[in-house]
């Protein structure tokens, strides 16, 4: 994070809770000075001669500034995209093919888009006398962070369902593009990782994928994986921000800066871009292949030289996908490495983030009244949603007149009949696991929870973390345990498990516990394949290794720690580096930062400095003990029925 970020997150300790009112975003923060923008009033609108004129009421004052306000009629509409200086009236452009619509404003500031506040009429476009036959409506379909969430889910729409409701959506508007901002696959259930992730490719080919970036769960395994990917890939992949392309190629398939698709003769370049947090999210090696190891560049140099390169080549629209995340909204100020990166690109007219899992949309006001704001949108991770954005292109001077962004829900998706290749597809996966995961483990008495805004397991003590690493500690009698956050995938039972065996008691059948659990559960929550490694670590190793912890991009990374034997506080309105305030063990004898030795078990992937854990637990001496899954089995075993562990105070967020 830059330095300025820290210290605006510095002032205040709540994080922004997001919010969808409909299918409309709105984030909500906890300061009482600021807020995300309230929606306008007295939305007025009526027929003229450019089209419909749309007349409102300005939002009340807000903090942050609203900077613009979107003015859209939905799939098939005309966005417009309005400075808040100007006056409040616009006349939006009607299209041919435009069936019934009621005009909708919303306001926009740094902390999001206000719900949508609808015209006191609708309109019958096949009435309307002035047609702009030079204006054309694109719209985008896009996800991201999927990680692999083919099979419906009480969270998760599935694949069959995206299948169905994107054809949907092509029907309604054939000019669409569909796009993925990376982690496709890796942290993901066995329907998906038991096959190398193949099942998940195959299904994005049946959602006619266009195109997708890198994330950096797409690097969990090596580049011979990563090839296999592109091989089996009928969407393009993109990325500008790597240092070589060479070794990303599969046969006549190959990943490319940048790919141009044309839609209704108007050319879309999609330009792509990963995190630099990648080369310390995976296993050392991952990003090295025949020609060297790739250093992916944390600037927007690359994105923007694709672009440049794009619009040479006759792109007249230019989506950006890149995988980095908003954070939260603290004291007026947006948070996070996509709104970084989205300010200094130059020349895209939607950027989509993902990576932090979490909901968020702006849009960047104009540099100059030549061009438009440029749209900013990140959905949640697992398919529990995605956007739709529709955007309106002059075809004559080649400009975006607009865009708006809707989020589009399970219960929205869940309107059409799942398609029934792709729902073959995902059975035809399940039946081959189910005789290896439907085995019961044991039971629990409720749910171990996971994610939430922030993440519990990326923030703090949670019940899941707990008993996992006081598991662990007592099979290796270490003096301390600790795993990654991050690591955690799900809620146990698992949210994104369904078992086929029907007898078993589960969450979807009964509303209280105790629920039966299985190792499809167990695999679900831990689908890393990481062995838990014992070790050596020292007072002042230890403290270096909270202090990373509760750094990078807290609350949203997946490094925070999950611990056994000790305790510690932190104060994360502090900079990084400076946040841990005291380390004891459990007796409350304080653990100095000095060179006494202490044994700890954690997984190899932090061992070998994964989520920055650079120079803390000593490789040299470490031992690869058993898979983390198969001690997570054992403990669930050998306890019968798992009470959920209360917090007992081993973390302690003193802010």
């Amino acid at each position: 994070m830059k330095t300025t970020h820290t210290l605006k997150r510095a002032l205040v300790a709540a994080s922004a809770v997001a919010a969808l009112a409909a299918t409309v975003l709105t984030p909500i923060a906890h300061a009482a000075t600021y807020a995300a923008p309230t929606a306008p009033t007295n939305v007025v609108a009526y027929e003229s001669a450019g089209g419909v004129t749309v007349r409102w009421t300005p939002s009340s004052t807000a903090a942050p500034e609203i900077t613009s306000y979107i003015v859209s009629a939905g799939a098939g509409s005309c966005p417009v995209i309005v400075s808040a200086k100007a006056k409040s009236v616009v006349t939006m452009p009607v299209l041919a093919g435009q069936k019934v619509f009621t005009p909708v404003v919303q306001a926009v500031s740094a902390y999001g888009i206000s719900p949508a506040a609808k015209a006191n009429k609708s309109f019958d476009g096949t009435k309307i006398k002035n047609i702009s036959a030079n204006f054309k409506s694109l719209q985008f379909l896009q996800l991201s962070d999927f990680h692999g969430a083919i099979d419906v889910s009480s969270t998760s729409i599935g694949a069959a369902g995206l299948v169905a409701a994107w054809n949907n959506e092509r029907a309604i508007n054939p000019n669409t593009v569909a796009v993925s901002a990376g982690d496709n696959i890796g942290a993901a259930p066995q329907i998906s990782s038991a096959f190398e992730e193949i099942p998940t490719i195959e299904a994005l080919n049946l959602m006619k994928l266009d195109a997708s970036t890198f994330g950096n769960h797409e690097h969990d395994r090596n580049i011979a994986h990563v090839q296999k990917v592109i091989g089996a890939s009928d969407f393009q992949w993109v990325a500008a921000n790597y240092s070589s392309l060479k070794d990303l190629v599969s046969g006549s398939k190959a990943a490319k800066p940048y790919t141009i698709v044309t839609r209704d003769g108007v050319k879309i370049a999609i330009v792509g871009a990963n995190t630099e947090s990648t080369a310390e999210q995976v296993f050392p090696g991952n990003l090295t292949g025949p020609s060297g190891t790739i250093v992916i560049d944390p600037s927007a140099k690359g994105v923007n030289a694709a672009i440049a390169a794009a619009r040479a080549e006759g792109a007249q629209v230019v989506i950006a996908l890149v995988h980095q995340g908003w954070t939260e909204n603290v004291d007026g100020v947006a948070v996070g490495r996509l709104n970084e990166i989205a300010s200094e690109i130059k020349g895209a007219d939607v950027v989509y983030g993902g990576h932090s899992h979490l909901v968020y949309s702006t849009a960047i006001p104009a540099a100059s009244i030549r061009s438009s704001a440029t749209l900013v949108a990140q959905v949640r991770n697992a398919g529990v949603e995605y956007t739709r954005t529709t955007l309106c292109v002059n075809t004559t001077s080649g400009r975006v007149k607009g865009s708006a962004v809707e989020y589009v829900s399970k219960a929205d998706a869940a309107k059409f009949t799942p398609d029934a290749t792709t729902a073959a597809l995902v059975k035809k996966y399940k039946d081959s696991l189910a005789p290896k995961l439907d085995v019961k483990i044991g039971s629990v008495t409720g749910l171990f929870p996971r994610g939430g805004s922030p993440a519990v397991e990326r923030s703090g003590e949670t019940p899941l973390g707990n008993f996992t690493t006081d598991a662990i500690r007592a099979k290796y009698k270490t003096d301390f345990a600790l795993i990654n956050g991050g690591g955690i995938r799900d809620t146990f039972p698992a949210k994104t498990y369904s078992p086929l065996d029907k007898t078993l008691s589960r969450p979807a059948t009964s509303t209280t516990g105790p629920w039966d659990v299985t190792v499809g559960d167990a695999m679900t929550v831990f689908p890393f394949g990481n062995s838990i490694s014992t070790t050596t670590i020292t007072g002042a190793t230890l403290w270096k290794a909270l202090e990373n912890g509760v750094g990078g991009a807290y609350p949203a990374d997946g490094r925070f720690p999950q611990i056994s034997g000790f305790k510690f506080s932190f104060d994360s309105s502090k900079p990084v580096g400076s946040r841990i305030v005291s380390v004891t063990k459990l007796d409350g004898t304080a653990i100095a930062k000095d060179s006494t030795i202490y044994t700890i078990a954690t997984v190899d992937y932090l061992v070998q400095g994964g989520d920055g854990y650079v120079g803390v637990f000593s490789p040299a001496v470490a031992k690869v003990r058993d898979l983390l899954v198969d001690v997570f089995v054992e403990a669930v075993k050998n306890a019968k029925t798992v009470a959920v562990p209360a917090a007992d105070g081993r973390t302690k967020k003193v802010n």
